[in-house]
């Protein structure tokens, strides 16, 4: 026991997605008697997203020096956000129409059950964006209403300078809280991850995924060119790093992010990782992965593209360059505003479809699908996050590159601080306690 606890973190998940998809293989439908642990597991985790959000995203915004200092983090994370959901649908788009799902496989849509359709509304989704009751948002874990509020009172906080002090320290002190509460749950998660794994693969049939092959190969070339052709880019060119090793240390995140197949439910685990692995302080991490979890669905964006083009197949309509403008317009539009949870993906292909003016008939078979799909969705909707965190941070100069060249391993209760470089390039080492010596 005292050898597995000294793993590290990844290396345990590790362990446990592999035990459970050998489990899940041996054992097949029976394995759904270790269901409950799994779904305890992330109880738990979804647990922690409305207070870890509502504190980590404020207590973030306070530990910025002034506005000025919070518009140079917002305005670079609001602007990567963006960018990147638009290459994304639009590489979801190209690859399905160099694929082509959906041509000649109309026989797909055959008893399909009837979907009720949903009205959409670009503005009504934007004013839907903002919270009446900050109660009500977190009791139905309305994500992009609480980060509204959170930013509302953040600023709001912020621009008040030390005339809150005990406000202030409510806030700080509910971060703490939280970030420990994250790592007690985070020590069951090899445990929990095994068992949603192991009851995945045991209970996932194939012939669906024989029917659509083409579509989930559309997806998930879609996904492999945002996580190895974009994300890399920005990790060299515009952070300054080596995507290599930014993956590597980014992996416990993405093998939560691929097993829970829920943002929202890995926002603690990336948060940790951004801290003790990145070097990334709390001011930057605490406002940007929050906010990310929401509204950075680069996954989602590259899903939506495909299935643009994949139901315009399927229904024999035009693909014209106005409507490939339109896809790309929706899917960004549409990623945004997805919860960080599962089924959201069903629920934005229903108005998209809507939207496009299509029948909704092929809503069941992608819930039937999703499962596969939201894997490698999530899976980027993640290292997108914490990607443009770190680019955040590096061009802010706000990494320790001592934590981050692993020179030093943080204690729970010290911060990053960028300051530790200049002791190593003076020809200091730093240990664990934080003391400086030659």
């Amino acid at each position: 026991m005292k050898w597995w606890l000294s793993r590290p973190l990844y290396a345990q998940i590790f362990v446990g997605v592999v035990a459970g998809i050998i489990l899940g293989l041996i054992f097949k439908e029976n394995i759904t008697v270790i269901k409950p642990i799994g779904d305890i597991f992330l109880a738990l985790l979804q647990f922690l997203v409305v207070p870890l959000t509502f504190f980590c995203l404020i207590a973030g915004i306070l530990k910025m020096e002034d506005i000025r200092s919070l518009r140079q983090v917002g305005v670079r994370i609001g602007s990567y956000f963006i960018v990147t959901g638009i290459l994304a649908t639009a590489m979801g788009m190209i690859v399905a129409l160099i694929l082509n799902p959906g041509k000649g496989t109309t026989g797909l849509l055959e008893g399909a059950e009837a979907v009720e359709a949903v009205e959409f509304s670009f503005m009504n989704q934007i004013v839907g964006w903002f919270p009446k009751n900050i109660v009500q948002a977190m009791a139905e874990t309305n994500m992009l209403q609480i980060i509204i509020a959170s930013l509302i009172i953040g600023i709001a906080l912020l621009s008040l300078g030390n005339k809150v002090p005990g406000l202030k320290k409510l806030v700080n002190e509910g971060s703490d809280l939280m970030i420990k509460i994250t790592e007690f749950i985070m020590y069951l998660s090899p445990i929990g991850i095994l068992a949603l794994v192991a009851n995945m693969v045991g209970t996932l049939g194939t012939d669906l995924l024989k029917e659509v092959g083409r579509f989930i190969l559309a997806d998930y070339i879609g996904l492999i060119l945002v996580l190895g052709v974009v994300y890399p880019l920005i990790i060299k060119f515009l952070a300054k790093r080596n995507p290599f090793v930014f993956y590597k240390k980014v992996s416990p995140s993405l093998l939560v992010a691929a097993s829970t197949t829920s943002s929202n439910a890995t926002l603690p685990v990336s948060m940790n990782v951004a801290r003790k692995n990145l070097g990334i302080p709390e001011k930057v991490y605490g406002f940007t992965l929050p906010l990310g979890a929401t509204v950075n669905m680069d996954g989602m964006a590259v899903s939506l593209g495909v299935i643009s083009v994949f139901a315009a197949n399927l229904y024999g309509l035009e693909i014209t360059f106005t409507l490939m403008l339109q896809f790309v317009f929706l899917g960004l539009v549409l990623s945004i505003g997805a919860a960080g949870v599962k089924g959201a993906g069903i629920i934005m292909s229903t108005i998209l479809l809507s939207t496009l003016g299509l029948p909704l008939t092929l809503v069941p078979i992608l819930a039937a699908i999703w499962p596969i799909i939201d894997i490698g969705h999530t899976t980027t909707n993640i290292a997108g996050d914490l990607t443009g965190t770190m680019m955040v941070a590096s061009q802010l100069d706000m990494v320790d590159e001592a934590v981050y060249e692993g020179l030093i391993e943080l204690e729970d209760e010290i911060e990053p601080q960028p300051e530790h470089e200049k002791a190593i390039n003076e020809g200091y080492t730093i240990n664990k306690d934080e003391e400086f010596s030659i």
